[in-house]
């Protein structure tokens, strides 16, 4: 089975889906933001989620990738990343 990979960026991006995890008190979390240019005419303004347990964060944005079809990457900088979700990786 092909294994899901997901690229690090250190700010959300124009032209993908970003899901921007964070973590307080020992809990990580999980917002989606999506540029309303990427969803092809379905959204009027850029969404942004509310803050989400981490997991569902990251169902969220899968669910919302594939229905627009879109590339989605990934603000970690509090390292909460599960590697049950895919690998993530840098761009050099």
């Amino acid at each position: 089975m092909a294994v899901n990979r997901f690229e690090q960026v250190d700010e959300p991006q124009a032209d993908a889906i970003t899901l921007s995890l964070s973590e307080r008190g020992g809990e990580a979390f999980g917002r989606v933001l999506c540029p309303a240019d990427l969803a092809g005419g379905h959204l009027v303004n850029d969404f942004v989620s509310d803050e989400l347990a981490a997991k569902d964060a990251f169902r969220q944005a899968i669910r919302l990738a594939n229905e627009l079809q879109a590339p989605i990457v990934v603000e970690d900088t509090a390292g909460v990343w599960q590697d049950e979700w895919g690998v993530l990786y840098r761009e050099n």
